[in-house]
């Protein structure tokens, strides 16, 4: 049994009409009780926006059970579930509630419904028409009172078609129908997610977000999130853990994104979606826009230096130690960077308000 994550409000934070659209939605279904089927591709927020129609509802005091169907056997499924009976197989030792019955009054989330086999996909739909289970190794028919709410990151129908998902028992999970898009589609909300990510990592850490360069707004609204949200929110997590300058800048980006960023987006952001008529001449592809390699060089290199610089405590000595170059060479890097007047006098402790207006720093080695 998990309990609901601590942030739907980053369902919430987004101004594409797509999400629009999906936002209002939830709002008219929350009170209801009907199943609702969630289609996304993986970090896309289908637990979020579970735990948001939980919260939302009047079911909002009773649990909230997550369930992954993924992660389980097909010989673990059932009983994960459904719960077992005493002696049902070995090692049952004592009976057990399945996460139908530890979610009784509120609503249980079955993600990766496409995952789970065949042979139980008849036994769920059962539960959905007769609202009632049986413990694995029983005979005795509970009842249960859950709202049920399934995710899939696969279209259920072309599983339907290819003969590897029940039909019945996909038209009793598509009552109410959400489709979450993947942050690629919807380029227009990374800006103010990444504002609302950093504000709340750099918040724990009791320090306000710093500036953040164009360079760096610009390469996360190119880069193309295959990890969807959550892959944006653990780049934003990095950055709130490692940058320790007044300005975020490319320097205290990943590299797998920095450099995976190049290519603009496919289809121009735009207020609301683009009738099916003119969407190829949308998606025709744009003069890329030209990045200066020695530049982005320069950046990342000044920001190891002042890294080093400021682990060091301002020795120079130990700095070239941990960078694996010699000292002169350290020196003439300085100047190369446009650091030697920014560090003159500074010490090991205010390196880094020194630097701020003079590189791209990063706080740890560029991984």
């Amino acid at each position: 049994m998990t309990s609901a994550p601590s942030g739907p409000d980053a369902l919430v934070v987004g101004r594409s009409a797509r999400m629009q659209a999906v936002f209002e939605f939830l709002r008219v279904i929350a009170t209801s009780d009907s199943t609702v089927l969630i289609t996304g591709e993986s970090g896309t927020g289908k637990e979020v926006t579970a735990t948001f129609i939980h919260q939302q509802s009047g079911r909002r005091q009773r649990p909230f059970v997550a369930v992954s169907c993924a992660l389980f056997s097909e010989t673990l499924i059932e009983s994960e579930l459904f719960g077992h009976e005493r002696g049902a197989f070995t090692g049952a030792i004592k009976d057990r509630p399945g996460r139908f019955e530890l979610a009784e009054g509120g609503t249980i989330f079955l993600d990766d419904i496409d995952d789970v086999p065949l042979s139980m996909q008849v036994k769920l739909l059962r539960v959905l028409q007769n609202r009632t289970i049986e413990r694995l190794g029983g005979t005795r028919a509970v009842p249960v009172n859950v709202r049920v709410i399934a995710g899939t990151k696969r279209d259920l129908r072309r599983l339907v078609e290819e003969g590897k998902f029940r039909e019945d028992l996909f038209y009793r999970l598509n009552v109410l129908s959400i489709v979450l898009p993947p942050l690629r589609e919807r380029r227009e909300d990374i800006p103010v997610l990444m504002q609302h990510f950093l504000g709340r990592y750099f918040h724990r850490r009791n320090k306000e977000v710093p500036p953040i360069s164009e360079a760096v707004k610009e390469a996360f609204v190119r880069y193309n999130w295959p990890g969807n949200v959550r892959e944006l929110e653990n780049a934003c997590e990095r950055i709130a853990q490692t940058c320790t300058c007044g300005t975020i800048r490319v320097g205290c980006m990943s590299a797998s994104i920095l450099f995976r960023a190049g290519a603009p987006p496919a289809v121009p952001a735009s207020p609301r979606p683009a009738p099916e008529a003119v969407r190829p001449v949308l998606a025709a592809p744009a003069e890329p826009a030209p990045i200066s390699l020695d530049e982005r060089l320069r950046e990342v290199e000044a920001g190891l230096i002042a890294w080093a610089l400021r682990v060091s405590g301002g020795n120079k000595s130990r700095a070239a130690e941990l960078l694996g170059i010699k000292r002169s060479t350290l020196g003439d890097r300085i100047e190369r960077c446009g650091l030697g007047k920014a560090l003159e006098g500074a010490s090991g402790r205010d390196i880094d308000g020194a630097r701020a207006d003079h590189l791209a720093a990063s706080s740890a080695p560029l991984s």
